[in-house]
């Protein structure tokens, strides 16, 4: 089973003094891709106001441009572990034990804007770049990013993909046909029977779901043993629309 997972906009400072190096990351068929977008968001940082009109920064946010124009030479760390916020916080990758840790590695991918879906255990540097952003320079990120993604994906060859991105991020790269997925919305259930999608519980619910995954690292190669399996685990998912999972928060 391969999990899609999508980024947060905040993240951890800091890291290793080593920098990027986008021939180690995941998915290296996107090497060219993620170069010009790296170029583009260090081009674009020489701009302070440009920069700051294309990345929708408030006067208290012009920092970010400083961490973008230093994206070749910053400090980087693991994915997983750059990325905080509600999903990150809920995953608690700090607290996976090794074992854990390792199957975090082998089975999830974190969908960014500037590089792509990488590894969760690739070293990536703090960015500021969100997937609706317009950089001068490149194509729209969607344009980007799309064909080429979904053909990386394919590469790999999945036996099955559980998409927890956003759609925002999903677009970037949709998962080609032919491979099995399922992409998971979180829901709740009210007392008139409505279900509903959730926001805030959306983000706990993902990260709860791979720490959970992770701990147990169950053998999943299909949407009806992913089902299985949650229903083992004691969490309501059901098949929703086509391609669809409702996770019950």
């Amino acid at each position: 089973m391969l999990i899609l997972l999508p980024p947060s906009e905040t993240k951890r400072a800091g890291g290793v003094a080593r920098p990027l190096d986008v021939t180690r990351l995941a998915l290296p068929t996107l090497a060219p891709q993620r170069e010009a977008v790296v170029d583009a968001l260090v081009a674009l940082s020489a701009d302070e106001e440009a920069a700051a009109r294309a990345l929708k920064l408030g006067p208290k946010q012009h920092g970010e441009i400083a961490v973008n124009a230093a994206l070749r030479d910053a400090p980087t760390m693991p994915a997983v572990d750059r990325y905080t916020g509600v999903l990150y916080d809920a995953l608690g990758a700090a607290s996976l034990t090794p074992a854990a840790r390792r199957w975090v590695g082998a089975h999830v991918l974190v969908h960014s804007a500037p590089f792509g879906p990488v590894g969760a255990l690739d070293p990536i540097p703090a960015y500021r770049l969100g997937a609706g952003t317009s950089l001068p320079g490149v194509p729209a990120l969607r344009r980007l990013w799309s064909d080429a993604v979904s053909s990386a994906l394919g590469e790999l060859e999945p036996r099955f993909v559980l998409d927890l991105r956003s759609e925002a991020y999903a677009a970037l790269g949709p998962v080609p046909d032919g491979i099995p997925s399922r992409y998971v919305r979180v829901v709740d259930e009210g007392s008139d029977g409505a279900v509903r999608a959730l926001n805030h519980f959306n983000k706990h619910a993902k990260g709860a779901l791979v720490r959970r995954l992770a701990d147990e690292r169950p053998r999943i190669s299909s949407a009806a043993g992913f089902v299985r399996w949650a229903d083992a685990a004691g969490l309501r998912v059901r098949e929703a629309a086509a391609g669809e999972l409702e996770l019950f928060a």
